[in-house]
């Protein structure tokens, strides 16, 4: 607990005595059916433990989420506390990777208990319990549909029959308070224990969470209505064996997308180690060219690739000699020319990554100018892909508004007037008007800055320079090398293609 701020202690302890609350009941309860509540919290500490290991030797990802069927099933079944009594176990069981990991578990246990008796309120503000019907739940003890425990009860037992489609309402009633709960929960917490905006703490999390806990929904309805039929627990179990198959699925899907993250981080390392004035830059440009692509509408996998592609724009720097890299003075024509292979050393060095996709050709064409005066191949307008168009403008964005050995950062205004100049002859107009409606709407906020890196984000000059300060790149032949990307300014014409 020490490691976390006041505020989020706080906030955390109020979690628990919220959840404290909601469980008490069910043992105050003198109808609470301890049988299938035991039942039903087994069952979710097991797919939780089991979840963790689906294969000898490996781990579920944390952010892959609870097995919430089972704990939906529950809300279905019994009465709001006992519910949040069931997922407690499984919540404290839940799989942590990140310190304080006892506090995590409290938390999360504590989290779902509360999610859970909202969810199991709203399902009886529904009339739930009159359309799932009243019958027992087989092998939970109490009685079965026939009036005994189980198929084998009275010679004609009478036959049980859930009110479809009326259930669904109030199930999806309660699928949606328990994922409100949570995400508004999540909110919370990002804003006290990271110390996030309010405004931003909660932005997203429900639209991501929405849809899954609908499903987990309908699985758990399915569970409890399997539950509630003379097969009884055993059909029920069999409910569960495609959602784990489903699960088994997704955490495969996050181990293969971790390794992909790890890859493209340490080629990004290399690349950071390589050329030390650029450090943070690939980043930088990775989040300005998913800025450009969200402002243009692209679908989610493709703004992926921009921004992976703008991440690993330069990694073809491993190839160019570290001296020219970190030489001070500026390059001669041969010195020039050795580095503007660094497009093709990397699409070299990346033609074999598969997942990469379309960002290959970013990576390949992010030099090209739309009037023909760039390389490796002068490619002209609609020619050059489209996402290397993409990363060409935020390339030159984050190369104007940072701080080099041989320039001084521009203020954001000044850089975005600097790209609408250059627009239609070295960059896309269409790019270059994304990103000026995405920074008037956003701001630039940078994910990540090195410490050599003084961004001038307000307009105000860099610091250590006062009122007039230059803001321009140093000029060739002044000691400085043009950028990677910075735009050439009329008074010092650069040839076709300079630039690093």
């Amino acid at each position: 607990m020490r490691l976390l701020p006041p505020g989020a202690r706080g906030y955390i302890l109020c979690a628990v005595l919220a959840a404290t609350a909601c469980v008490v009941p069910a043992f105050t309860d003198s109808g609470t059916p301890w049988v299938t509540v035991a039942l039903l919290a087994g069952l979710y500490l097991g797919c939780e433990l089991v979840k963790t290991r689906p294969l000898p030797g490996s781990r579920v990802p944390e952010d892959i989420g609870s097995f919430f069927p089972v704990v939906l099933a529950a809300v279905f079944l019994l009465p709001p506390a006992a519910a949040a009594l069931v997922a407690l176990p499984g919540g404290l069981a839940g799989t942590v990777v990140q310190r304080p990991a006892r506090v995590r578990r409290v938390w999360h246990g504590a989290q779902q208990a509360m999610a859970a008796w909202a969810a199991g309120q709203a399902y009886r503000l529904l009339h739930g319990p009159a359309a799932l019907g009243s019958g027992g739940s087989g092998g939970s003890g109490g009685p079965g549909p026939s009036g005994g425990s189980g198929p084998a009860g009275a010679a004609d037992p009478p036959v049980w029959v859930a009110d479809f489609p009326y259930v669904m309402l109030p199930a999806a009633a309660a699928a949606v308070a328990f994922c409100l709960v949570l995400t508004a929960l999540d909110g919370g917490i990002l804003a006290t224990a990271e110390r996030r905006p309010a405004a931003t703490a909660w932005r997203g999390l429900l639209t991501r969470s929405l849809a899954p806990h609908c499903v987990h929904g309908l699985a758990g309805l399915m569970m409890a209505v399997m539950w509630r039929s003379p097969y009884g627990l055993p059909a029920a179990l069999l409910v569960l064996l495609p959602m784990y198959i489903s699960c088994w699925v997704f955490a495969q899907y996050h181990r293969e997308r971790a390794a992909h993250q790890a890859t493209i981080r340490a080629l990004v390392q290399a690349v950071d180690i390589k050329d030390r004035y650029t450090r943070g830059h690939s980043e930088r440009v990775g989040q300005a060219s998913a800025m450009i692509a969200r402002e243009l509408g692209m679908a989610e996998d493709r703004l992926e690739a921009v921004r992976i592609a703008g991440i690993l724009h330069d990694v073809g720097k491993l190839g160019v000699p570290t001296r020219l890299l970190r030489k001070d003075g500026p390059l001669t024509p041969e010195e020039r020319r050795v580095i503007e292979l660094h497009p093709e050393y990397g699409h070299e060095m990346v033609r074999g990554i598969g997942f990469l996709g379309e960002a290959r050709s970013a990576i390949l064409h992010h030099h090209e100018r739309v009037d023909g005066s760039g390389y490796p191949y002068g490619l002209t307008g609609d020619q050059i892909p489209v996402l290397a168009r993409v990363v060409a403008v935020a390339d030159a964005f984050d190369a104007m508004t940072s701080t080099r050995s041989y320039s001084r950062a521009r203020p954001v205004e000044a850089a975005l007037a600097e790209l609408a100049r250059c627009a239609g002859t070295q960059f896309d107009p269409a790019m270059v008007g994304a990103l000026t409606g995405a920074v008037g709407r956003h701001g630039w906020h940078p994910v990540v800055t090195s410490d050599d890196d003084l961004q001038t984000i307000s307009g105000s000059p860099p610091a250590g320079g006062g009122p007039g300060s230059p803001t321009l790149p140093a000029l060739p032949g002044q000691g400085g090398r043009p950028s990677a990307a910075t735009p050439a300014s009329p008074a010092s014409p650069a040839p076709p293609g300079a630039g690093t």
